[in-house]
């Protein structure tokens, strides 16, 4: 399977290397990523301290990652379609993931529809699950988020327990992501309860380690390290593994920033002798650069040229250019602080040549850094300032003898005051025989721009004409969008006063009249004496006027339901979806999100619980479907509807040819509140239909 990449910095610069488990061919599906190293960070006054953040998702299947992919697609061909097809299928889209985002959807997606039409709620899931690694690879991690809540949505729904626990830390990840650390820790304290619940300290071990990264990075470092020491407690007591290693450098980067470097080093060197162990060539580079990150902070300078070394032969057993060029800079700074000037220059010197020939700009920029203080130190001032100049102005890739070259042709230049007067001298003298040349090129530059500046003239003079009416245009399209709006809007509101006041003639008027007559009913039939035939017609009839009153009362509230405006909008949907499921006709699953704390005005709750009421009824009267699912979420000033169905569907692309009154009120209710809707479904594929709708601040 490939994975998302882990990135480290050194010296100030992020370096992209095959994912950690990847390297040993470990089968885990890496899907959250939180601080691993704040690695080989140089301590002089051209360096500023950063951190590189690394996080594993959680995952939620075991699968063979490793399989060939084309033995995995003949195995589709003969495939039934039966859930083995659906993992199978999603196997597949794990292979194409990072290096086929298109063809990794695909599969996904076609696994979703399987899913569907059998009703396999653990396939939707794992759909969920990988569909949301995709869209975090691709950067989209707002989308990502929400199909971490879809997925949470269904883990409910079966009421799988470690499906949910697993659902909240990768809903952490998400927030990790968006830099909301503060979200990432909530997400991940639930997951943490339930994990604790299932006695799963697998999960727990990496959970804790996730969340000592979290703390560190807001610079919580006690809470830091007490979930480090949680994960360690665990991981210690099991078989070695490259979570161990990765619980060793978080707790290492947190002393890191703590300044306490003898106890950070102590982390790292065990993270380290794990790695060994496992020989993951990898995990030891970055333990390596970490401990000869803080030996240079620490003024140890005589043990750089051991960890340099080190650091060399792993970087070459590695085979990327990229540590290969750091290994070079590890061994530039191992040289300078130990006084070895020219030695450091020629590695300097190697470093930035590996630098341009593979096009890494940030090893570019950090060689010039170096190669600017051995040239001061060596008294080469000119060529100091100019690898300072290089290093805050790389714009294109050099080679190295091109930058060697130019540094000769400069040096040559202020050589001495005599080939500068001579360069002077000449340039006068060409300047002498050409007067009469650029006499002739000047009076042709000045025709010329004169007439590039009367065409420039005229031509901005159609174009300010032509933008003047292209804004008449677009003002008169935006008088006539706010008309329809206002037209829309009086619609609407008429409506629901209309509503309001045929409710309450109902409720009051009618139901009332209706009431009163069984009240004379039941004392009519004290007082008379009836036959058995004519009682038992009689308590039909009040039976009859009973229901009555009760679909009436039914019918009143649907039209304006009191309980929106005492209660709210979450209040309000989950009655009205709980009436309708207990009429048989249709099964739905409510779920809501952060509604504990929604506000707007009452004609944006009704208007938002018509569309979801005019969604529902279509879904009765069209779809034939047995099994529906209500969400509505607030999130960041913006409230995510979904409404699916398993019913026979539709094609959507003909969606613009509806003319029913059910539709056209959902359409224009959406417009009157500035919403966005997006409808998917096919023919026995069912119906999603997600609305965006900005709730104003």
């Amino acid at each position: 399977m490939i994975v998302q990449t882990y990135r480290a910095l050194q010296f100030g610069f992020i370096l992209r290397i095959k994912d950690f488990f990847e390297c040993n061919k470990i089968s885990l599906k890496s899907r959250i990523c939180l601080p691993l190293s704040n690695y080989l960070l140089c301590n002089s006054r051209f360096m500023k301290r950063r951190i590189a953040i690394l996080f594993y998702f959680l995952f939620l299947f075991t699968t063979a990652f490793g399989s060939d992919l084309d033995s995995l697609l003949r195995c589709l061909k003969t495939a039934k379609e039966d859930t083995n097809k659906v993992l199978l299928l999603n196997q597949i889209g794990e292979l194409y993931e990072g290096n086929n985002y298109d063809s990794a959807i695909w599969y996904y997606n076609t696994s979703r529809k399987i899913s569907k039409n059998l009703k396999y709620d653990l396939g939707e899931i794992k759909y969920y699950s990988n569909i949301t690694a995709v869209y975090n690879q691709l950067g989209k991690f707002d989308t990502a988020l929400l199909l971490n809540f879809k997925c949470l949505a269904y883990a409910k729904k079966m009421n799988y327990l470690p499906s949910i626990a697993i659902s909240y830390g990768n809903i952490g990840a998400s927030y990790n992501n968006l830099t909301k650390y503060d979200s990432a820790i909530f997400y991940n304290l639930k997951a943490e309860k339930i994990f604790v619940q299932l006695q799963d300290d697998r999960k727990l071990s990496v959970l804790y380690s996730n969340i000592c990264a979290l703390y560190n990075a807001l610079n919580q470092y006690q809470l830091s390290l007490q979930y480090g020491y949680k994960s360690i407690s665990i991981l210690e007591k099991k078989t070695i593994s490259p979570n161990l290693c990765i619980a060793y450098i978080n707790i290492g980067n947190t002393f890191s920033s703590l300044f306490k470097m003898d106890s950070a080093i102590y982390f790292y060197d065990k993270g380290y002798k794990v790695a060994e162990k496992l020989n993951h060539r990898y995990a030891m580079t970055v333990t390596t650069g970490n401990i000869f990150d803080i030996k240079m902070k620490t003024g140890k300078y005589d043990e750089l040229f051991e960890l340099s070394d080190r650091y060399v032969v792993l970087s070459k057993d590695l085979g990327s250019t990229e540590l290969n060029a750091v290994a070079m800079i590890t061994k530039t700074y191992a040289n300078y602080y130990n006084n070895k000037a020219e030695e450091a220059k020629k590695y300097g010197l190697e470093a930035l040549k590996l630098s341009l020939e593979n096009e890494l700009p940030d090893q570019t920029r950090q060689s010039y850094n170096a190669l600017a203080k051995i040239e001061a130190r060596l008294g080469n001032y000119r060529q100091a300032d100019l690898y300072d100049k290089k290093q805050d102005s790389i714009n294109q890739i050099q080679t190295d003898d091109e930058i060697i070259k130019n540094i000769q042709d400069l040096e040559t230049k202020y050589e001495t005051q005599k080939k500068e007067n001579e360069i002077l001298k000449q340039q006068q003298q060409l300047k002498k025989r050409n007067n009469w040349i650029f006499f002739l090129v000047s009076s042709i530059a000045i025709l010329l721009l004169l007439s590039f500046l009367f065409y420039r003239y005229f031509k901005q003079r159609n174009t300010i004409l032509e933008n003047e009416k292209t804004i008449q245009q677009q003002k008169i399209i935006d008088l006539e969008k706010e008309k329809q709006l206002q037209a829309t809007e009086s619609i609407l509101k008429g409506q629901e006063e209309e509503r309001s006041r045929i409710a309450k003639d109902l409720h009051d008027g009618l139901g009332g009249l209706l009431s009163g007559v069984k009240y004379s009913l039941n004392n009519m039939k004290e007082n008379v004496i009836l036959s058995s035939e004519n009682a038992l017609s009689f308590e039909r009839t009040v039976d009859m006027l009973d229901s009555g009153i009760q679909e009436l009362r039914r019918v009143a509230h649907n039209m304006m339901p009191e309980n929106l405006l005492k209660f709210g909008l979450d209040t309000a949907l989950k009655d009205y979806i709980t009436s309708i499921s207990n009429t048989g006709k249709l099964q739905i699953n409510y779920s809501s999100f952060g509604m504990e704390n929604f506000s707007a005005e009452t004609n944006v709750s009704i208007t938002v619980y018509r569309i979801v009421q005019e969604l529902i009824n279509n879904t009765m009267k069209h779809a034939e479907a047995t099994q529906s699912i209500v969400q509505i979420a607030n999130e960041n000033n913006v409230l995510h509807i979904t409404v699916e169905d398993n019913g026979k569907g539709f094609d959507a692309e003909n969606i613009t040819n509806f003319k029913g009154a059910g539709w056209t009120n959902i359409q224009n209710r959406t417009t009157y509140l500035k919403g966005k809707m997006n409808v998917d479904s096919s023919a026995q594929n069912g119906t999603s239909i997600t609305i965006e709708i900005p709730l104003l601040v």
